[in-house]
């Protein structure tokens, strides 16, 4: 007997039992709840994290604190550890009902020097575009510098924070979603001294010589 997918090749019933078991094979929690967390841009709620990987919403919190503690090296991450363990240089941080992997503090100047150094390389066209619209909006969501340049700046993002132009500057309490704003590395790269000194944008836009200051710096 064979099953068939519509407009795929019959698959045996042995193959798909094959493929089931796969899925259906256990995984330890933590470890995957670390998988989801090395990707992830944005916090993630428990109940998120508990439908993702389809456990209850108080195991995941288990293991989440669990996590945290390892982190930090207050005991180990495994059900029934114990005794100290080392801190790590990135932590398990609570931010607008979700959790979320960050450097710790002290590494971050470690973190932009070892980023500038191994990658000298100019900014990609996308790179700068996304740039200065955070620039010229901060302070502004993901979601937002997106639907301006009507493409997804996930990576872009990941580019621009990791050489130290911007930062986050605060979290939406209900949505969760990240404000990022410019620091003063993107100053000392124009060689001004505030971002009153950015030219004004008002004039490059089509028929926008005037009624658009009000809008845009």
């Amino acid at each position: 007997m064979t099953a068939t997918a519509t407009g795929s090749a019959p698959v045996s019933a042995p193959e798909a039992e094959a493929e089931a078991d796969v899925d259906a094979r256990p995984f330890d929690l933590e470890r995957a709840l670390e998988a989801i967390l090395m990707v992830a841009d944005e916090p993630q709620g428990l109940v998120t994290l508990a439908t993702t990987l389809g456990r209850p919403v108080a195991a995941v919190r288990q293991s989440i604190e669990r996590l945290v503690d390892d982190y930090d090296g207050v005991s180990s991450a495994a059900p029934g550890g114990a005794g100290g363990g080392v801190r790590r240089g990135f932590e398990l941080r609570e931010v607008a009902g979700g959790w979320r992997l960050y450097v710790r503090p002290e590494y971050d100047r470690v973190v932009r020097e070892f980023v500038v150094t191994e990658n000298p390389s100019r900014l990609s066209q996308a790179a700068l575009e996304t740039l200065s619209v955070i620039a010229y909006k901060q302070p502004v969501t993901r979601s937002a510098v997106a639907a301006i340049r009507a493409v997804n700046v996930d990576s872009v993002i990941r580019t621009l924070l990791g050489r130290g132009l911007i930062t986050e500057v605060s979290t939406d309490n209900e949505t969760g979603a990240i404000y990022y704003g410019t620091t003063d590395l993107l100053l000392t790269q124009l060689g001004i001294n505030s971002l009153d000194e950015l030219p004004k944008i008002s004039p490059l836009l089509a028929d926008g010589a005037e009624g658009f200051d009000d809008q845009f710096h």
